[in-house]
């Protein structure tokens, strides 16, 4: 607690947050389409996830210096969730090209308005509680980034041998850094055999994709370890008119970025990274099976936000738009209705929704995709 108190709060106008919308959502079909992606829908509750995320960090970071990166088509889609963000901070990629581009493109645009900013960044389709405890690590992570000029993520401890997680090595506690430690490896989704000795080790921690730092602290860390991808950044910087950067350039140049995440191209090639365990729970949301785990159960294990009668069947997640679902005899599956398509399948294979795409393709149902 003593480090803690050593460090001094990040004044408001230079907070910024960056969250993250612009993937597809595949392994939510049937109710994840192309135009309609799993940030832009209300898995948990009345709010989108990109609402919620959003509504997580007001308060600690003035509404003006929120910005979201997206593709350029779901700009109208961000804009029915958010109708008070201002165009200029919706990032629109003319093409996805994975974090590091997008993430480093807001950290040029927070650098011009704010030179000593920190960014914190965060994927908009996450599950994060309580929000008092995220809000407390948020302030404290802020002051760590602002201090020590490193890159932090929050680290997850591991509830269970997860093999669809990356994970990240703590090592020592950084001192005067209000608990972070600094990271000895990341290492992404391991065999069950290798997610069993991490999560007998109390050294791993999942990796949450949650970041915090200086913007200027991030650019510098590109040049040094992407280099095409500042080369890129600085030609767009460069060719500002107004301030702004035109959109005939932006499509000319952002989909020449080298596709690369910001963990693989910076936070695995940096000295400088440290992670803080997280004292909130995080959930990635990442497939059926996981929405299973937020939705309230019945005492047989059944979930569902809808009406649900269950006779002698265990352990189902059910998602229906509220038409009342009755399940006789049956276990572990995923059961999933939307108005044109209906989805059925083991729980443990709902990560595989996604491969369904091609063979709905061949099968002439790409309409409803």
């Amino acid at each position: 607690m003593a480090a803690r108190s050593e460090l001094g709060p990040v004044p408001m106008k230079r907070r910024f947050a960056v969250v993250i919308a612009g993937g597809t959502g595949s392994r939510f079909w049937p109710w994840s389409r192309r135009d309609c992606p799993k940030q832009f829908l209300a898995l948990t509750g009345e709010r989108t996830m990109l609402e919620d995320t959003v509504a997580r960090i007001r308060g600690l970071v003035p509404p003006d210096n929120i910005l979201v990166a997206t593709g350029e088509k779901y700009r109208h889609a961000v804009k029915r969730a958010l109708p008070w963000i201002r165009p200029e901070a919706m990032l629109c990629e003319p093409e996805g090209r994975n974090t590091a581009p997008c993430i480093g493109w807001a950290a040029l645009e927070i650098r011009r308005r704010q030179a000593a900013a920190v960014m914190a960044v965060f994927p908009a389709d996450h599950v994060v509680a309580p929000h008092a405890d995220f809000r407390s690590q948020l302030r404290i992570a802020m002051s760590i980034a602002d201090s020590t000029r490193r890159l932090l993520t929050f680290g997850i401890r591991p509830t269970c041998p997860a093999t669809g997680y990356g994970y990240i090595k703590a090592g020592r506690a950084l001192n005067g850094a209000g608990g972070a430690k600094r990271v000895l490896g990341f290492y992404e989704k391991p065999s069950l055999r290798r997610a069993a000795a991490f999560f007998r080790s109390r050294a791993f921690f999942w990796n949450s994709g949650m970041f915090v730092w200086r913007a200027d602290s991030l650019l510098k860390e590109i040049e040094a370890h992407l280099p095409r991808l500042a080369a890129g950044l600085a030609v767009m910087d460069k060719g500002r008119r107004r301030g702004r950067i035109p959109r005939t350039l932006l499509e000319r140049t952002f989909p020449r970025l080298p596709k690369i995440s910001v963990d693989h191209g910076v936070m695995e090639a940096t000295d400088k990274a440290i992670m803080l365990p997280a004292s909130f729970s995080w959930n990635d949301v990442g497939s059926w099976d996981a929405l299973g785990d937020l939705l309230p159960a019945d005492g047989a294990g059944n979930t569902s936000r809808d009406p649900l009668v269950a006779i002698n069947a265990h352990g189902n997640v059910v998602a229906s738009h509220g038409k009342p679902v009755a399940l006789i005899g049956v276990d572990d599956l995923a059961v999933v209705d939307s108005k044109d398509a209906l989805l059925v399948c083991r729980r443990e294979l709902s990560q595989e929704v996604r491969s369904l795409n091609k063979k709905l393709e061949k099968k002439g149902l790409g309409k409803i995709l």
